[in-house]
């Protein structure tokens, strides 16, 4: 009589299920939720998750992009497809028309990534979201290690480490009063590695931007820097054409890239699982401000 092999779950199943049951648990619990697309590679593992977690039925939620007007072409043109080939419904919060109205002031070195929370927080509260997906991960910084898997926020937005729910047993607390809000981080449990190992076992596709290619860079304080219409060089400076890629994107005024020939999926999985620097202390200009510059903005609103 032949012996049954025992079931084993793959390291990357066990992470992909247990982010579809957060997911579920959201939608069995909150009533207008919403996920967090940027173009960005954990957005869009993000949405292949809730693909899978709602299939056959189409994604219910909108997505979501806070929009600083400092861009990637790449990126929002992959945004704008992938919107439409999954029939979602993108709502756009305009950094820019809230500077053209008044509601908030452009900073003097011209970077948004920090105007950007009001403008969250407003459109959180223009549409009554009151669940929030994002793509953090709690290897990319110290502040985001500090987040539980549901993470509560005030009537403000505001994030207090110290008033955070208990998660044993992967039981999630999403009670919360009118106003009140909760991020919710599927991927809090993922590192960067699982998730281009995820990307490759899907074959999921991404801009372009992050694959090795030839661009036009300045280098700041030990960061490569694409000259853009955001990023002008200054008195001093010179450019060069390097081989770069992105291992993360954000703001386009203050996201380097990184010097690097992998031009496939299993060329940056390798180079990903050598590297000891993780991807904002890599490439983020706006995580060096100070020490705690991102639980700062954690604290005001900030994902």
């Amino acid at each position: 009589m032949s012996q049954t092999k025992p079931y084993r779950v793959s390291h990357l199943d066990a992470l992909e299920a247990e982010s579809i049951f957060v997911m579920r648990e959201v939608m069995a619990e909150f009533e207008r939720p919403v996920l967090l697309f940027s173009g960005g590679k954990d957005s869009i593992v993000m949405l292949r998750l809730a693909e899978k977690a709602f299939a056959p039925a189409r994604i219910p939620f909108p997505v979501m992009h806070v929009d600083t007007g400092h861009n990637f072409a790449e990126v929002l043109e992959y945004r704008d497809q992938r919107v439409a080939g999954l029939g979602l419904n993108l709502v756009v919060a305009s950094v820019q028309e809230a500077i053209d109205s008044g509601h908030v002031r452009e900073l003097p070195d011209g970077t948004r990534n920090r105007i950007q929370t009001p403008v969250l927080l407003a459109a959180v509260e223009k549409y009554r979201f009151d669940a929030l997906f994002g793509g953090a991960r709690r290897d990319e910084e110290k502040a985001r290690a500090k987040e539980r898997m549901f993470s509560f926020r005030d009537e403000f937005g505001q994030w207090d480490p110290k008033n955070q729910r208990p998660e044993l047993w992967a039981l999630y607390n999403g009670r919360h009063h009118p106003g009140e809000s909760i991020r919710v981080f599927p991927l809090s449990n993922w590192t960067e590695l699982d998730v281009w190992h995820y990307i490759a076992k899907e074959r999921i596709p991404l801009p372009s931007i992050y694959y090795a290619h030839d661009r036009e860079v300045v280098e700041r304080d030990g960061m490569f820097y694409a000259v853009n219409e955001f990023i002008r060089l200054r008195d001093g400076e010179t450019s060069e054409v390097r081989r770069v890629r992105y291992r993360t994107v954000g703001d386009a005024s203050q996201t380097a890239a990184v010097l690097s020939e992998a031009d496939t999926v299993d060329k940056v999985i390798d180079e990903v699982a050598a590297t000891r620097i993780t991807e904002r202390g890599a490439t983020r200009g706006d995580d060096k401000v100070s020490e705690a510059a991102m639980e700062d903005r954690k604290r005001e609103g900030y994902f």
